[in-house]
């Protein structure tokens, strides 16, 4: 095989080091090895690596960058990186079929690592390995994946506060099911929605099928900590994620169980967590568990009544009508929001508005709160309403400052043929590469083409 140029191997470590991905992509489709070595000597994906780069990992795996070499001091890239405490960077160099890849002793390795660096504490590790004595400097990241952790400085080394999640993936990984209690003292200490450690145990968690994960499972709604009892609620809405038809029986048996603890759940938020999960599911008791709870101090409870209350394609009983309208005055900006969004036509029986609703989605057209208003345009937009307060309502959002809201006004007068569409768009103004796929936008385009 042909060696490739000194001057492609340049341009492939710079590209590297500059963590330029889609250059490192050019540079091995031309020949360049994914296995070349960095300035210290260590392959370029030990390089990638230490910058947290998954990315640029990801390309020169792809290209056959081996994540298994063993490495003078003995470690593997794959080791260094559950090392960074990174769930997306271990999740990318991992690879393909790790448990049939490595053998025992080498998934055992890792584990342990992941184990370490997250019973030991990331701090105390940083210090154990830098020497330094001083506090870590910690900010709030997010991963592309979507994770939420701490990244912490100290010492010249940087790392994420993940390894609760690296261990927990890399278990499932391995087919390896640690009991419920185990797994959930990873995430406790990190209960914040999107937080990795938090993330990766409920989901899964929520992976898992059997009699004996469900014992162990709804045995945590009578912990006494309300923690347990909202990592529960998270659990149950990963299982009834891309549920296949073999479990179907088994997602009934759970939404029976979250209506009955919505009953009697005295926490707010955890029964906010409950209701957003039943809410996912057709239940009978969806109306009166809304009823229920419609006048609930927890303004969060309040935004879920609004969906239990709200089913698509179906007639509201009169008693869930008279409590919505009753929630478009509410104090928070979160219940109205939501009520603007069940206002909507999808959630009629004839897909039509009645007068009631689309006054009350008029007057959320003029909230103070900018998502609220956000939410009723979008609504009353989607209706065929061609009232003439209606379309006053479009053209006063002309005004507004907020590009989302004149687009939306635009919209909705360009889908009602409204002589005045014409005028809408050309106040819509300059709008960026975000709405360039909007189908609001194109919607705007035909009409005056």
């Amino acid at each position: 095989m042909t060696e490739p140029s000194p001057d492609l191997t340049d341009r492939l470590v710079r590209a590297v080091i500059a963590k330029d991905a889609e250059a490192v992509r050019a540079c091995l489709e031309q020949g360049a090895a994914p296995d070349t070595p960095g300035p210290d000597g260590l392959p370029l994906l030990c390089t990638a690596v230490a910058g947290l780069d998954h990315r640029t990992a990801e390309v020169l795996i792809d290209a056959g960058a081996d994540q298994d070499r063993e490495l003078p001091d003995g470690s593997t890239p794959l080791l260094r990186a559950v090392d960074t405490g990174s769930p997306t960077l271990v999740g990318t160099v991992l690879g393909n079929e790790p448990r049939l890849r490595l053998p025992e002793a080498a998934r055992q390795r890792l584990l342990d690592r992941a184990r370490h660096w997250h019973e030991t504490g990331a701090v105390e590790e940083l210090r154990r390995r830098t020497g330094a004595t001083g506090p870590a400097v910690r900010r709030r990241i997010d991963e592309p994946d979507g994770d939420t952790l701490d990244e912490l400085s100290l010492g010249g080394l940087t790392v994420r506060a993940g390894h609760g999640a690296v261990l927990t993936a890399l278990e499932w990984r391995f087919v390896l099911f640690p009991p419920v209690e185990v797994v959930m003292a990873r995430a406790v200490p990190d209960a914040e929605v999107g937080d990795s450690n938090w993330f990766a145990a409920s989901y899964f968690l929520g992976q898992r099928q059997g009699p004996r994960i469900w014992s162990e499972l709804t045995a945590l709604r009578d912990r006494p900590d309300p923690v347990h009892r909202r990592f529960l609620a998270a659990v149950l809405a990963m299982r009834s994620l891309f549920v296949p038809l073999e479990r179907m029986p088994e997602m009934a048996r759970d939404t029976d169980f979250l209506a009955d603890w919505a009953l009697d759940e005295p926490d707010g938020r955890v029964l906010a967590a409950v209701l957003e999960v039943y809410n996912g599911h057709d239940h009978p008791d969806r109306e009166a568990i809304g009823l229920q709870y419609a006048t609930h101090p927890e303004p969060d409870v309040r935004a879920e009544v609004a969906f239990c209350l709200s089913e698509e394609r179906t007639a509201r009983s009169e008693a869930a009508t008279t409590a919505l309208l009753g929630l478009v005055r509410d104090p928070d900006p979160g219940v109205r929001a939501s009520v603007a969004q069940v206002f909507a036509p999808r959630f009629a029986a004839d897909g039509r508005l009645d007068p009631a609703t689309r006054d009350a989605l008029i007057l959320l057209l003029r909230d103070e709160a900018p998502g609220v208003r956000r939410r009723a345009a979008a609504s009353l937009a989607s209706s065929e309403d061609r009232t003439a307060p209606t379309l006053d309502a479009f053209l006063s959002l002309l005004d507004e400052d907020d590009p989302d809201l004149r687009l939306e006004a635009a919209y909705a007068l360009a889908r009602r043929d409204d002589p005045r569409a014409e005028q809408a768009a050309e106040r819509v103004g300059p709008l960026d590469a975000f709405w360039e796929h909007d189908h609001r936008l194109f919607a705007v385009w035909r009409y005056r083409s």
